[in-house]
């Protein structure tokens, strides 16, 4: 994973957001759990995909219902050609693929999409993801679309909604950079905390182009056809 999530304002936090501590990386890859506001708020994926790094492919496994509700996942508007998706049948499946999927320590990050609290969903079958995710230097997100917090092997779970976004330099009437209210309330090792967070990059600026000159010949350079 990269740390790409910035601060951007706090909000009853616990804990000062330091995404490379908080956030799984490569060297301790585990189960984390995103609780959307709403099925129809993409927050939790772009909080998802902000902190994904690049150079190993994902596989994203949605199941039948999660897909009706929220909608399929369409890899190119994502911006990433590395990702591998999984139409899975129902939960059952999609937990199968999951855990056959961080067995193949080439991904990147296995990433699920379960709607509701489905009877396979259970605690056995939360910690068999996290085990998988940790032995095999896997990491692993379980996107909960209509679920509740219920008893979960889940190292960190999250509840994320999408923010305002930041002011647009350019245009204060447009829209800015993406930013979500994420909730870190249960942790293994770490303290409960809100924030609001953007992957906002200082770095990550428009590329700029030689300035518009007079390109007008002078006289000696003229041609007469």
């Amino acid at each position: 994973m990269a740390a790409g999530l910035s601060l951007v304002a706090g909000g009853g936090v616990v804990a000062p957001f330091d995404p490379a501590k908080i956030l799984p990386a490569p060297e301790r890859p585990t189960l984390s759990e995103l609780f959307p506001s709403s099925a129809r708020d993409g927050g939790a994926t772009g909080f998802l995909l902000a902190h994904m790094a690049r150079g190993k492919p994902m596989l994203w496994v949605q199941e039948r219902m999660a897909m009706i509700e929220a909608g399929r996942i369409y890899p190119p508007g994502l911006g990433r050609s590395d990702l591998i998706h999984v139409d899975a049948r129902d939960a059952r499946a999609a937990l199968w693929a999951m855990e056959e999927g961080l067995r193949c320590s080439a991904l990147g990050a296995v990433i699920g999409e379960i709607w509701g609290d489905p009877k396979a969903l259970d605690f056995t079958a939360t910690r068999r993801l996290a085990v998988a995710a940790e032995r095999n230097g896997v990491a692993a997100f379980l996107i909960r679309l209509g679920g509740h917090a219920n008893l979960s092997g889940a190292r960190m779970r999250w509840r994320v909604a999408s923010a305002p976004s930041l002011g647009n330099a350019l245009d204060p009437k447009a829209p800015g950079v993406a930013a979500w209210d994420a909730e870190l309330f249960r942790a293994r090792g770490f303290a409960p905390g809100r924030w609001i967070v953007s992957d906002e990059d200082p770095a990550n600026c428009f590329p700029m182009v030689a300035a518009a000159v007079d390109r007008t010949l002078v006289e000696g350079e003229r041609r007469v056809g």
